[in-house]
Parts: structure tokens; C-alpha cells; sequence
């Protein structure tokens, strides 16, 4: 069944999918997966040039004092990758990991400029809200 995209009150296939039938393309994220991509980078730049999968992991689940499994690491790495937000590099394959090379992570101009764009529209919202300011309830 189509449903209409909130943001671009265009049709989708099916919402999960993202694929904008009219035009055949992804359209905007939606506001949530914008703020999810922000923790992410946020996690990479946390962790430097040589971030990789598992201290990403443990990164996120420090920070955010939730689980994380490593196999949405990869799927977020992925997307992140694919929107230009991050870069990655296959490094040396190491024997401790049975001959496999890691992938290095690394975050673009681009996942920096999305981080600030957030933190702005957020402080934005933020502001002026009595109950959000520091010493209430």
C-alpha cells in the first residue's frame, strides 16, 4: 500500500524503502534518521582517523549508555558512506584477524557541515523553553 511521505508529501512504495515513486529517487531523510546520522559522526570524530567497526561500537554504547549491535555499525557506516557524510579505506590485513583487513572510517567536509547544521537546529529549538533550561524539574 502507498503512503504519503511527510516530507515531500509524495508517494512511497512502502515508507521503509524511502524510494519516491514520482520521481524515482530518495528523498530527504526523515528528521530522525538526520539526528541518528549526527550521533554517528559524532562517535567518528570522537574516535579519530582510525575509527573502525568495534571501538565505534563502543564509542556509541559509552556515550549514549545504550547497547549497540555491530551489525548496525556497519548498515549506519554504510548509509552514512553512501549520503558522502564519511569515507572509508580497506587497511592491512593483520593475522590477529585471521588475514582480514579492517575499514577505516573517516568523516568528510560534508558529515562535519551535517553535524553543525543539526547542533544549530537544535539549540534553535532549545531556546526559550523554561522547562529544558538548567535547575528545573
Amino acid at each position: 500500500m502507498c503512503r504519503p511521505c511527510p516530507e515531500c508529501s509524495r508517494r512511497y512504495a512502502r515508507r521503509d524503502q524511502g524510494q519516491c515513486l514520482v520521481e524515482g529517487q530518495r528523498t530527504r531523510p526523515h528528521r530522525t534518521e538526520t539526528q541518528n546520522h549526527s550521533a554517528w559522526i559524532l562517535a567518528l570524530i570522537r574516535r579519530g582517523d582510525n575509527a573502525y567497526g568495534v571501538p565505534i561500537c563502543e564509542e556509541l554504547e559509552k556515550r549514549t549508555g545504550r547497547d549497540v549491535a555491530i551489525g548496525s555499525v556497519y548498515a549506519a557506516l554504510e548509509r552514512l558512506e553512501d549520503k558522502g557524510f564519511v569515507t572509508s579505506a580497506l587497511g592491512e590485513a593483520t593475522p590477529e584477524r585471521g588475514g582480514r583487513a579492517k575499514r577505516y572510517i573517516r568523516v568528510t567536509g560534508r558529515g562535519l557541515k551535517e553535524v553543525r547544521e543539526t547542533q544549530r537546529a537544535l539549540i534553535k529549538l532549545w531556546h526559550g523553553l523554561p522547562e529544558l533550561q538548567e535547575g528545573k524539574a
